[in-house]
């Protein structure tokens, strides 16, 4: 019964798509984010959570440290405390991780 719910609910999206209505606060959306090797990975989180948990699981995945990443979304770096709906983000928007460079040095 409740995947019944779940399909309705995906069919009156891809309905409304075209109208862009703002995501409804416990509605799923997925997300790419893709690193500065071109990888990606995709994650659905609901529009109401945290981006923290996204950010901690893909930091997990490629073995770095949360602090050496940057995340950008149409340019602006993402805070852990946002949601995809205050970010008006949309079902298969992406999310760019970039590696901090620190220092700047030269070995010369």
């Amino acid at each position: 019964m409740a995947g019944a719910e779940e399909s309705n609910t995906a069919g009156s999206a891809l309905h409304n798509e075209e109208e862009k209505k703002p995501l409804d606060h416990g509605q799923h959306i997925n997300l790419k984010v893709k690193g500065q090797d071109g990888g990606e990975v995709f994650f659905r989180i609901k529009s109401s959570a945290t981006l923290r948990k996204l950010m901690n699981a893909y930091c997990e995945r490629q073995s770095v440290d949360s602090s050496s990443i940057a995340f950008l979304f149409d340019g602006r770096r993402l805070r852990a405390d946002q949601t995809p709906a205050e970010l008006d983000m949309e079902d298969g928007d992406e999310i760019d991780a970039m590696l901090h460079q620190t220092g700047g040095a030269s070995g010369c």
